[in-house]
Parts: structure tokens; sequence; C-alpha cells
């Protein structure tokens, strides 16, 4: 049985996009209605550079459910 690693004390959270290390500001969730009950919420978390392009895949697929700012 393998632990998922915590990050480092203080360490930002970083967006999803593929190697991209920024800092998150953005919430995006989501589900795939066709595997998840309509109540559940899954989430990206995506910097202002990516925020538009993860959200455009997301809702292309018509799984984006809401964009809340990412607690810092």
């Amino acid at each position: 049985m393998s632990e998922t690693a915590e990050p480092p004390e203080g360490t930002p959270d970083i967006c999803s996009a593929r190697d991209c290390r920024a800092a998150a500001s953005w919430q995006l969730l989501w589900n795939n209605p066709k595997l998840h009950t309509p109540e559940r919420r899954k989430i990206w978390l995506a910097c202002d550079e990516h925020r538009d392009s993860l959200s455009s895949f997301l809702a292309a697929r018509s799984f984006l459910r809401e964009t809340l700012p990412h607690p810092q």
C-alpha cells in the first residue's frame, strides 16, 4: 500500500496544466455525468495563464460546473 506524499509546508498548490509549475489562482469544479453523480465535483487547479484553456477543455465536453478563486 502506497501513501501519497504531501508537499512541504508552505508549498503553493500548482496549476493542473501539463508542465506548468505556477501557483494556482483558480479552482475548476467539474464532473463527468457518465461517471459521476450530479453532486460530485472534481477539481482542477489553474494559474491565470491556463484558466481559459483548461476551462475550454472541460466546457467543450460539458464537464465544467463552476470556476472559483483558489484560496491561498
